[in-house]
């Protein structure tokens, strides 16, 4: 199929309207077959749930172009179970694993010629999203949904390079103890705005959440996990009950066990250790940019810096980085699984 003519090397990270997405609808008590439509605009009552009590939740993948020239997307089963989990804790119908891997699959199949051409750093970000539609006054969840897929290709996260950032330790908290923050909901990232909004006003690029009951542990940004290294072949990564299970930092963490030899510790990260300087390299990941080096944290105005420095990305992080986004684009032999080939 013939690509579209956009200037593929100097795409942004935004939206753009693509020709086709997939709706599907849960009505009485049972999900209805989807189907791929083109208009974009969707129309519900002004008292729908997802406008009064924010029932939605939302996935977030890319599909690619790789170097032999298929066009491919990475582990969205893995977003299947994850807004399967998601809509579980908001009391919403969970739209069946292997029907939103086919929906996926159908989804960038009528969108081809949107998807990126190798080479041009560029991608089709898809964005399954899941929401109350029916009328809801009272306190309760939507006795109707709607499921939909939508696509647009989007630009490197970072044009020229991931150059490192500076972040901040945030006053604020990103989620409660046995509350939300396991799970993608569109409320979790509306707690965030603020939060970040306020952030960037100061001069830095994110925030760094400590964990709300004792704030003495990482836990991970407003739309990212943290990756930790220690300069002894050792990746570290915090884990917590509220932290968000990330596909990209699970896919890390298997790289750097079986592709590279590093030792790997999950467990709990103590900020003390961060500010006693045990970790060479910090990094934040994720499906937009997979990984994100951080230089220097800041700390009500005291400075934490790493020693891979303000310049490049350290070589922990990069070899992390290049053998992932090696395996994405089929430069590099694939887990078994890992892959889906669309055309």
């Amino acid at each position: 199929m013939e690509k579209k003519n956009l200037d593929w090397k100097n795409l942004g990270f935004s939206y753009h309207v693509t020709d086709k997405r997939y709706v599907a609808n849960y009505r009485n008590d049972a999900w209805e077959e989807g189907e791929l439509i083109e208009d974009p605009m969707i129309v519900m009552s002004e008292d729908a749930g997802v406008l009064q009590y924010s029932q939605s939740v939302f996935e977030g993948l890319k599909a690619y172009e790789t170097v032999d020239g298929h066009i491919v997307t990475f582990r969205p089963d893995l977003n299947a179970s994850r807004m399967y989990d998601s809509a579980l804790r908001l009391e919403m119908p969970p739209y069946p694993v292997d029907k939103f891997v086919d929906a996926v699959i159908a989804t960038v199949r009528a969108n081809e010629a949107w998807v990126p051409p190798y080479g041009t750093d560029a991608t089709l970000y898809i964005r399954p999203y899941m929401f109350g539609i029916s009328p809801v006054i009272g306190v309760n969840p939507a006795k109707d949904y709607q499921f939909r897929i939508f696509t647009t290709p989007v630009g490197p996260y970072f044009k020229g390079g991931a150059k490192p950032i500076v972040v901040k330790i945030s006053d604020f908290d990103r989620a409660a103890p046995h509350g939300t923050g396991n799970i993608k909901a569109g409320l979790n990232y509306a707690m965030s705005l603020h939060a970040i909004v306020t952030a960037h006003k100061e001069g830095f690029a994110e925030n760094i959440y400590l964990d709300a009951a004792t704030r003495t542990k990482i836990e991970e940004t407003g739309g990212a996990n943290i990756l930790l290294y220690d300069g002894d072949n050792t990746l570290v990564v915090p884990t917590s009950d509220s932290i968000l299970p990330s596909i990209t930092r699970r896919s890390l963490v298997y790289v750097a066990k079986n592709y590279l030899g590093m030792n790997v510790e999950e467990r709990p990260v103590y900020w003390s250790e961060v500010k006693e300087g045990n970790f060479a390299e910090c990094g934040l990941c994720g499906t937009a940019a997979v990984i994100s080096p951080i230089g220097r944290i800041n700390d009500h105005g005291t400075e934490i810096d790493f020693a891979s420095g303000m310049e490049t990305m350290g070589p922990c992080m990069t070899k992390l980085r290049e053998t992932l986004t090696g395996i994405q684009m089929g430069s590099i032999e694939a887990p078994e699984g890992w892959i889906y080939r669309i055309d």
